[in-house]
């Protein structure tokens, strides 16, 4: 059975679009039910300034941060470094046009033009400033020096397949607010396979963001080891109200309004066998079905977002009343945007191929996700 990469791990539900306010994010999830132990209520620091070349420079690598309308050429001149070396090791062409804020590793440790390097021998400055003074000779400005961040280095991680904001965020205990803010990340939070992104410092408890502590004193986030298995999807809390699914065939003395009770809470977006069921591996349920078949929306609410993970395999979430989300993956043709208001019912996509083909759906309450079939059988 082929399978989505990004199920294990959990789909992309930062990307919901959770709009606090028209055209911003909820990037916390904080109207979603967060609780205390979440990774978006983990405090962290802010990122260091990049010097004047744009630098960010730490002992063991170098990232640099674009400015307002810098191509990645614009950005590889200023430091000195040849564009293609630069785009090559960033999965990128020379000619992209780069977000401010956006972050690019560099692949070498480098000094820019103008600069002096860190740790330069002070013997040598000393006596080529007795040599001008003898001369008297004007004194020249000194050449700006890198600024090497002192204390805690953060993680450089880089994206691998299948991988999503989401996941990474999780799989190191980070906020996504803090993962997007340190690298740059644009409103749709997309990343790209073979990326490189800097985890946040996280700050020891009791730490707070805005006590003007430096990143320095705060904690790294401990890297996943290789040899060890990424960590379970957060298992399933009991869910409240949940569908009586052992309803009883009515009576003729049962109101209109007890009917509807005992239906499903959802509509099933497709018909078909469920062929992998929801586990704290798969965050949702995949049901069996022909490419192109009809994906309706499970219940009434407002598209959240639209967006693809590093397989460019396409995401569909929808935002219902009740603090819930539905979410549709493996998908194909969509047929809804962005902020659009839909119907139970109403066809939003097709389902995608596959071999075999099948439809991914999920529902989550706030965060956290639910087993999707008592909400629909």
């Amino acid at each position: 059975m082929t399978r989505l990469p990004l199920i294990a791990l959990g789909l992309s539900l930062p990307l919901l679009a959770a709009c606090v306010t028209p055209g911003g994010f909820d990037f916390d999830m904080r109207n979603n039910g967060i609780s205390a132990a979440t990774p978006e209520n983990v405090a962290t620091a802010p990122r260091p300034e990049p010097d004047q070349f744009g630098l960010i420079t730490y002992p063991n690598y170098q990232v640099v941060v674009a400015r307002r309308g810098d191509s990645l050429a614009d950005v590889a001149e200023r430091i000195g470094m040849n564009p293609t070396e630069l785009a090559s090791f960033n999965g990128r062409q020379a000619s992209d046009i780069l977000r401010e804020g956006e972050v690019l590793a560099l692949p070498r440790r480098i000094t820019p033009p103008g600069a002096s390097a860190a740790g330069t021998d002070i013997t040598a400055i000393a006596s080529a400033a007795i040599d001008r003074a003898d001369a008297d000779a004007p004194a020249e400005p000194a050449a700006p020096s890198l600024q090497v961040q002192g204390g805690a280095e953060p993680v450089r991680h880089r994206v691998a397949r299948g991988e999503t904001v989401y996941s990474i965020s999780r799989l190191y205990g980070v906020s996504v607010r803090a993962l997007a803010e340190w690298n740059g990340l644009g409103p749709e939070l997309t990343i790209r396979e073979g990326q490189f992104l800097i985890i946040p410092l996280v700050l020891e408890q009791g730490q707070a963001s805005a006590d003007g502590n430096a990143p320095g004193s705060s904690v790294t986030p401990v890297p996943p080891s290789a040899s060890e298995p990424l960590p379970d999807a957060i298992e399933t809390a009991e869910l409240p109200d949940a569908p009586n699914m052992q309803a009883d065939t009515p009576t003729p003395e049962e109101t209109a309004e007890e009917i509807a009770a005992n239906e499903p809470q959802m509509l099933r977006p497709v018909q078909g066998s469920i062929i992998r069921p929801y586990s704290s591996r798969n965050e949702g349920i995949d049901i069996g079905a022909s490419a192109g078949t009809p994906v309706r929306a499970a219940a009434d609410g407002e598209v959240a977002a639209i967006t693809r993970d590093t397989d460019q395999v396409p995401i569909l979430v929808l935002r219902h009343p009740g603090n819930l989300l539905t979410v549709y993956a493996n998908i194909d043709n969509i047929r809804v945007a962005r902020g659009d208001r839909v119907s139970r019912g109403q066809t939003i996509a097709d389902v995608g191929a596959g071999d075999p083909a099948f439809l991914h759906f999920e529902v989550r309450q706030g965060f956290e996700s639910v087993d999707p079939t008592p909400y629909i059988e």
